[in-house]
């Protein structure tokens, strides 16, 4: 039987994700979408709305939504940037700051233990996945669904109908 990429996909992101929201919640009051998104500031304070999207790939206003609530905890500021009045840049508050620090060694030690179990040469192996995973997805997945198969036998159903 081939492997159900999509299914086990689906089913890890939700445990993987289930788990650290609840997890994260009851320990630093965050979600590991807004943790992420500390994370990522702690690394380049001041980025750009757009630029923290692409990188936890989400879309510029679901993100937009959540740097509000993140604001409204006093985890974040946003403002205009220096350069272009146009672009939003989010800055670290001190309480994120504390918040992002508090979970580094937690996040490491969670990592080290989805791993555990496999080889030195299984994690590369699943390292290398993963990244080329989130790198050709995108294009693997339009392409496919845009050969048209799908949406011929679709056409012929409903003009059948």
């Amino acid at each position: 039987m081939a492997i159900r990429i999509f299914h086990a996909l689906q089913r890890a992101h939700g445990s993987v994700f289930r788990a650290a929201d609840k997890s994260l919640k009851a320990a630093l009051g965050v979600s590991a979408t807004q943790a992420g998104v500390l994370f990522f500031l702690a690394d380049r304070d001041g980025a750009p709305i757009s630029d923290i999207a692409e990188a936890l790939s989400m879309g510029n206003s679901s993100l937009t939504g959540l740097i509000d609530r993140m604001a409204a905890q006093g985890l974040v500021t946003r403002g205009a940037s220096k350069d272009d009045g146009r672009v939003v840049c989010v800055h670290l508050q001190p309480l994120g700051e504390q918040i992002a620090k508090a979970a580094i060694a937690p996040t490491r030690r969670i990592n080290a233990n989805l791993l555990s179990g496999f080889s030195r040469t299984e994690r590369r192996t699943i390292e290398r996945f993963l990244l080329k995973l989130a790198t050709d997805a995108p294009s693997v997945i339009r392409d496919e669904w845009s050969k048209g198969e799908v949406s011929h036998s679709v056409q012929a159903r409903k003009s059948t109908a």
